[in-house]
Formats: structure tokens, sequence, C-alpha cells
């Protein structure tokens, strides 16, 4: 394997291989490592890999005046191949590369296992001693970290993406006033499909989720939100031209896949700029979109239904939903720290001329079709395994499935038996509307104080569980407000009634969808992403599905008696599961926990066992590449290997660093440090 080959392989790593003997004794020594795998002997023992110092910005500068813009960009310079490792055989190099790329995949595995999946992803800084190709940030505190933006960008960012994430909420249920007038004109007289014109557009959030976060962590954050949101606006114009259900129902589905996005990696982008401590105001910010979007839809797209042709329904969305696409293409920025160093090591690569600067993610990170397994089947097997994710899942399920059969129904109720028009009707969703400004305003509040009076009645130990009493609003207001709402459309009362009903069941879906995703994120960090992503799952099916029955169980049961069925059913759920969790949960937790750890293992143990027998292939063919050429590097190559096999069998605890080279050492690029430059002055004299 050549350079070349070496490098576009992405087996780019350090040349490490400078003997102990020629380093000063004042040089800072890296920290002992060692190969988590046994295999055939290296070059290098990794158990103690020799020191390394990055090289002087000014002297590279000076070599190389053309660098001066990347350095003000980065503060960093990557140095070339020809400064690295001089005039050391360039098949020898493509072999150390490859024995240092096995070190830091190993070492970044073991730095990296216990962290949870909304961490921002750690950029491999402390491997830097081992390989000076690597490219990351300059620091901590580099101002190129997201972590680290001002919190003025940090807000654009976060503005940004709740605002995508409000279209597709948005536009799942603009449609409903209109659902009769379109299937008057297509001819449709079953209720169901009727339902379905709506509920189509939620089918795609159970889907899509699951192949969209992946995409976001190997294109980036920006590049999918955009990408998505344009297809949200293509699909919305394809609606309005639709002349049959069959492509309306396509293109609300393909629309509905566009809006998932924002909805599935939005809680990404803002865990990739704000950490755990400052991240509750941003969450609860990117939580709105979710909640009001359904709501406010309609009472837009009612007046516009009693109007104008329901095609006008589509335009408005799509003149909405363009706006925002340019507001977001021209104000989002890059959030994901993977991608941002991608682009940093492009732009050092180009400066440099060494093709071989990479960063951490380059080596051990997961290809596209891992993460799209992994994004799959973590969330599917909580679902199936975990009792507290399965029934706190199933209560915020019901509730949502809930909201998407009353956004069906309202208009109806009000069009037929109070007889009023499609724009009053649309104007009437402000009742669960204004339950849900309530619900924010007063639960919100509520839960706060909650969470720190326990914490702070137990010593200051905080638990997950604390996050659950104040689903006792959600517990009463449910069932009250259903069985509310459906007597007081029953028999007829003041059309005031169904919407108190309607707004008890506004607050009581803030308390649900509050303290379950707060206790989800809680209950286990490591695994909070894909414990949301089952949630999201799971009620996304329940959204789809419960409108689908809603006219077949009203007119078997009227609103009476059904919205009684659905409230003792949510007394069930809310009363029962939520008590057990919080006197059992912490038990349930440690035993699932144990079990997730253990599937977690399996996973990343059969990745690093691929990994690993694909970097063995490469040793091996480049050491038969080197044989096979002869050559100084042939030579260079026995030597080494003879070297280290006599000194194995002398003693097995001695460490030998023989160099591959003796014309270039890394001491001898003067360091920034004046101390460390007079030192190195001092060594060569």
């Amino acid at each position: 394997m050549d350079r070349r080959n070496s490098s576009s392989s992405n087996a780019a790593a350090a040349f490490s291989s400078i003997s102990s003997s020629n380093i000063p004794a004042t040089t800072a020594t890296a920290p002992s490592l060692t190969r988590t795998r046994s295999r055939r002997s290296s070059l290098i023992p990794v158990s103690n890999p020799p020191p390394l110092r990055r090289a002087s910005t000014a002297l590279a500068l000076q070599r190389r005046p053309s660098m001066a813009g990347s350095v003000a960009s980065f503060n960093t310079v990557g140095l070339s191949e020809k400064e690295l490792y001089g005039d050391a055989p360039a098949d020898l190099v493509g072999l150390q590369r490859i024995k240092t790329y096995e070190t830091v995949a190993s070492q970044y595995q073991s730095l990296t296992a216990a962290d949870g999946e909304m961490n921002a992803p750690s950029d491999g800084l402390v491997l830097k001693e081992i390989d000076p190709e690597l490219v990351t940030w300059d620091a901590p505190d580099d101002p190129l970290n997201p972590r680290n933006w001002p919190n003025v960008r940090k807000w654009k960012a976060t503005i940004t993406v709740s605002l995508y994430t409000f279209l597709g909420p948005f536009s799942s249920s603009i449609i409903s006033p209109a659902t009769t007038q379109i299937a008057e004109e297509f001819g449709v007289t079953n209720v169901t499909v009727k339902a379905l014109i709506v509920s189509i557009f939620i089918l795609a959030w159970a889907i899509m989720p699951l192949f969209v976060a992946p995409l976001s962590e190997i294109f980036g954050r920006k590049i999918v939100l955009t990408v998505s949101i344009f297809f949200l606006v293509i699909f919305n114009v394809a609606c309005g031209l639709s002349h049959s259900l069959t492509q309306i129902l396509v293109f609300r589905f393909l629309a509905g896949c566009g809006g998932a996005a924002p909805l599935a990696i939005g809680a990404g982008v803002v865990a990739d700029v704000w950490d755990d401590d400052h991240r509750t105001s941003a969450i609860g910010l990117f939580s709105v979109g979710p909640t009001l979007g359904p709501v406010l839809a309609p009472v837009i797209a009612g007046f516009i239904a009693e109007n104008l042709v329901w095609r006008w329904i589509f335009w408005i969305l799509t003149i909405v939903c363009g706006i925002v696409f340019v507001f977001g293409v021209l104000l989002l920025e890059e959030t994901y720290a993977p991608i941002l160093l991608r682009n940093k090591a492009v732009v050092l690569r180009k400066a440099t001329g060494n093709e071989s600067l990479h960063t951490v993610f380059d080596i051990a990170g997961e290809s596209l079709s891992d993460k799209v397994v992994s994004s799959i089947a973590r969330p599917l097997f909580m679902l199936t395994t975990n009792p507290i994710v399965l029934s706190l899942g199933l209560y915020m399920a019901f509730t949502y499935g809930f909201l998407y059969l009353l956004l069906v129904t309202f208009s109806p109720l009000y069009h037929t038996v109070y007889g009023y028009s499609l724009g009053i009707c649309g104007l009437l969703y402000l009742g669960p509307g204004i339950g849900f400004v309530i619900g924010i305003l007063t639960v919100t509040t509520i839960s706060q104080r909650v969470y720190h009076r326990l914490v702070a009645s137990h010593g200051g130990v905080t638990k997950p569980e604390y996050r659950l009493p104040s689903l006792a609003i959600g517990s009463f207001f449910m069932p009250v407000g259903l069985i509310w709402y459906g007597w007081s459309a029953e028999k007829k009362l003041h059309w005031i009634m169904p919407l108190i009903g309607a707004a008890m069941f506004g607050i009581a879906m803030i308390s649900v969808f509050q303290c379950i995703q707060s206790y989800l994120i809680d209950m286990n960090p490591k695994y909070a992403a894909s414990a949301t992503a089952a949630g999201t799952t799971f009620r996304s099916l329940f959204g789809f599905a419960m409108p689908l029955f809603a006219s077949q169980m009203y007119a078997a049961l009227g609103y009476g008696w059904g919205n009684t069925m659905l409230g003792l059913v949510a007394l069930a759920i809310g009363s029962v599961f939520p008590v057990v969790i919080f006197f059992k949960g912490e038990q349930i937790r440690k035993w699932n926990d144990a079990k997730m750890d253990a599937h977690k293992a399996a996973h990343d143990a059969r990745k690093e066992a691929r990994l690993a027998k694909k970097l063995a292939k490469l040793e091996i063919d480049q050491e038969v590449k080197i044989d096979k050429e002869g050559g100084s590097a042939s030579k260079e190559l026995r030597r080494i290997k003879t070297e280290m096999s006599s000194t194995e069998n002398d003693d097995a605890a001695t460490v030998v660093n023989p160099p591959l080279t003796t014309t270039r050492l890394f001491d001898e690029i003067p360091e920034e440090d004046d101390t460390e430059s007079v030192q190195n002055t001092v060594h060569k004299a």
C-alpha cells in the first residue's frame, strides 16, 4: 500500500517509532496505553508509546507562508509528510500509520465507552500525543467547538431548529377542516379513508426518524435538515396539485417523511450546542412546536376551507414552510462536531499537502449501515424489553393518539352538531391550544419545584423518579377532560363546554409529555436518544391509528360513552404505571441497565472485531508489499522485527522503540515553548 492508498483508506496515523534513547530527558512522555486486543508483535509496542510533541507553528509558517489563512482560522497547523517523516521509506511509513491507527481506534473505544447518546462526541484530543496527524479541537475551550459558541449563536441554532420542528406538526393537522371537501371532490364516502388523509402524515414519523438520525451523523445536521424541509415544501406543493385521492395520500406520506427529520434530530442539535446544565430551557423551546403546531394549523385552515378551495390550504402551507426554509438556510449552521472537524481536516490537508491528516471519527466511526442498524435495533430493543419505556411510552402514545383523534373529529362535531361554519370550527381549535399554553406555564413550574423539593428532602440525591409526581396533573385532567368533552358534546351543551374539556386535555398532555420525556432522558443518559426514539415511534403509530376508528367508535357509542371508555383507559394507565415506577423504578432501571450495557458491549465487540480484522488484513498486505518490493524499506522492516524479537526474548518487560529511520527526529523541530526550544538546542549541542 503506497502513501496515497494508505491515506485514502483513512488508515492514517502518526509516525511514532522514535528511539527513546534519542529523546531528551526533559521531554514529557505520553501516558501509558495498552492494546485491547492481542495480535502478533507490532513494530511499536503500544504499551509504552514514545513521546511526541506538536511542531512549531511559527516554523511551519516560515516554510509555507500560504498556510497563514488556515492558522488564522484554526490556530493549528498540520505538518506535511516531509516534515513529519523526513526521508523514511513511504511504504514503511504507511505500515506505521496502520499500527498507530489500531492504537488510536482501540483507545478511543475505551475513552468513550461510558459516554451517553446526548453527549457531545469526544474529539480525541487526549490521543494527540499518540497521533500528531490527528485533527482535533485546539483545546477544550476552542471557540470553534459548538459547546463553546457564544449564547447568541447557540440560541440562533436552537430557535431555527425549533421553527423547523414546528413545521411538521403544523403540516400534519392543517388539512383536517377540509377533509370533507376533499372527500366530496374525489367521491370518497368511507370515513376511515377520510381520516387517513390526516393521519397518514403521522405514519412517516414512526418510520423515518430511525433512518434520519444516522444520516445526520454521516452527512451533518444542516444538510439533512435542509433537504428534509425542502422535501416538505415540494410535496406540499404536490398535494395541492393532486388530481386523485391516491396522489394526495402518497404525497402526504412523503411530506411527512420530510417533516420527520426535525423531530428526529432537533434534540440532537440542541445537545450539540448546550451542555447538560444549560439544556432545559432550550429543550423547552424545542418542545413547543410538536404540541402547539397541531392545534394552531386548523385555526388558519378553517377560514381557508370556508372561503377558498381546499387547494389553497396547501398553497398557504407552502408559503409558510418556504419562508421558514429560507430562514433556516440563511441562519442555521452546522453543529455536529465530527462534521466540523472533518471540514477542518479538509482545509488543513489542502494547506499542508498532507493527505493523511484525519479525525478520530475517520478511524473509529461506524459505517452508515452500522449506524442505521443500531438506530433501528436499539430503540426497538428498549421498547420490547424495558417495562418502563413500554409502560410510560404507552401512556404517551395514548395521549398523542387521542390528540389526532380530536383533530379529525373536532371540526365535524361543531359543524354537524352545533351548526357552525368551517371558519368558526377552525377557530374553536384554540380551546385545546389554550390548554397547552396553560400547561406550559403551570406544569413546567410545578414540575421543577416538586423535583427540587424531593431532591432537597433526600439530601441532594437526584433520581429520575422525582420527575413523576407532577404526572398526577395529567392523571387527573386526562380522564376528567375526556369525559367532560364527550358528555358535553353528547348532550349538546353550550358550545364552550366541550372546549373546556378539550382544554383540560391540553393541560394533561403537557404534563404527560414533559414528565415522561424528562424521565426517559434521566433514567439512563447513556441511552437517552434511543429511549426518546422508542417513545416517538410508539406515539406516532398511535397518532396514525387512533383517528382511523374515531368515526366508527362515536357512531356506535356516541361521544359520551366513547370518551368515557377512553377516559377510563387513561385513568388506568395514568394511575397504575406511574405509581409502580415511582416506587419500583430504581430497581427496574438497574436490572434493565445491566441488560442494555451487555447488549451494547456485544455490539461494540462485534464492531471492534470487524475493525481489527480489516486492520490486520491491511497490515499483512502492507508487509507483503514491502517484502515483495525489497529495497531499504524491506531491510529496515526485517531489522526492526529481528531487534524486537531478540528484545522480547531477553526481557518481556523491556520496551524498545527502534527507529524506522535515523534521518529525522521530532525534536529537531523547535517547540513554541521557549524553554523546550532551549532544551532541544542544548540537547543537540
